[in-house]
């Protein structure tokens, strides 16, 4: 079983917990990126981020400074967001590492696939970005079906924790014989399921760091998952797609 997750916007440098990361496997296609952002002008540039003055300005600087294959922190170091904090790989065991390197997955833009102790440099780059690199439309077709490819584990099973903007990415690649699970994460209102995108990025957190903490290799096990408030409603999932409803708290 392989599980997929989506990268994050903030990104931290730190070269000395793990000093000699690994290459991503994708490191060719990521400097071929690299040289197309660099020639871009910086209204370009900015154009393609859709980010403000301040932030455009810190990441034109980055990529005309970057090597993507030096000074490197670890992807699972690296990310800041929220599903990265409630994660908290920081405290990861020994076992807990060994775990999430051999099936955590995460998605980019920028590097295609990243195993957790790959190493990267901070970057700005989404799979939804309009870029028109070497004759393609966009970020998707520049990557085709390379990175269903890379995520696929021997046994057919992927885990989705990622956002649409990328699990779109693996699901127009999946094959018959795959077997792709989608997580929800939402609330029950006026009969619907609803998923709210910040408690979504922090239940995917707390859902990895459950699986690492309890060795799952089974995807049917994740259902007991039952952190945050969340349970797993049967009568609302389905084979392809576990819907986790978060009760709420009683008050007094």
């Amino acid at each position: 079983m392989r599980i997929i997750i989506s990268p994050a916007k903030k990104m931290n440098v730190d070269t000395d917990t793990f000093p000699q990361p690994a290459l991503p496997v994708f490191l060719g296609e990521t400097g071929i990126l690299a040289e197309w952002i660099r020639a871009l002008s910086f209204k370009e540039a900015q154009k393609l981020w859709q980010c403000n003055d301040r932030i455009a300005e810190l990441n034109y600087r980055r990529f005309q400074d970057m090597d993507p294959g030096k000074n490197l922190t670890p992807a699972l170091v690296s990310y800041e967001g929220i599903q990265y904090q409630y994660m908290a790989p920081e405290v990861f065991t020994r076992k807990e590492w060994d775990y999430v390197q051999e099936r955590l997955r995460i998605l980019s833009g920028f590097y295609g696939v990243l195993k957790p102790l790959d190493g990267v440099v901070p970057y700005r780059l989404e799979m939804q970005a309009k870029a028109r690199v070497n004759g393609t439309k966009n970020l998707y077709e520049f990557w085709g079906d390379r990175l269903y490819r890379e995520v696929r584990g021997g046994d057919g099973v992927i885990l989705n924790l990622a956002s649409k903007e990328y699990s779109k990415c693996i699901e127009k690649y999946l094959e018959p014989e795959d077997t792709y699970i989608a997580c929800v994460f939402g609330e029950r209102k006026n009969g619907k399921t609803v998923q709210k995108g910040t408690q979504a990025k922090m239940a995917r957190g707390e859902m990895v760091r459950f699986m690492a903490e309890n060795g799952i290799e089974d995807a049917e096990e994740v259902r007991r998952f039952d952190r945050l408030g969340y349970r797993f409603e049967e009568e609302l999932s389905s084979d392809n797609e576990y819907v986790f409803i978060q009760r709420r708290r009683e008050s007094g």
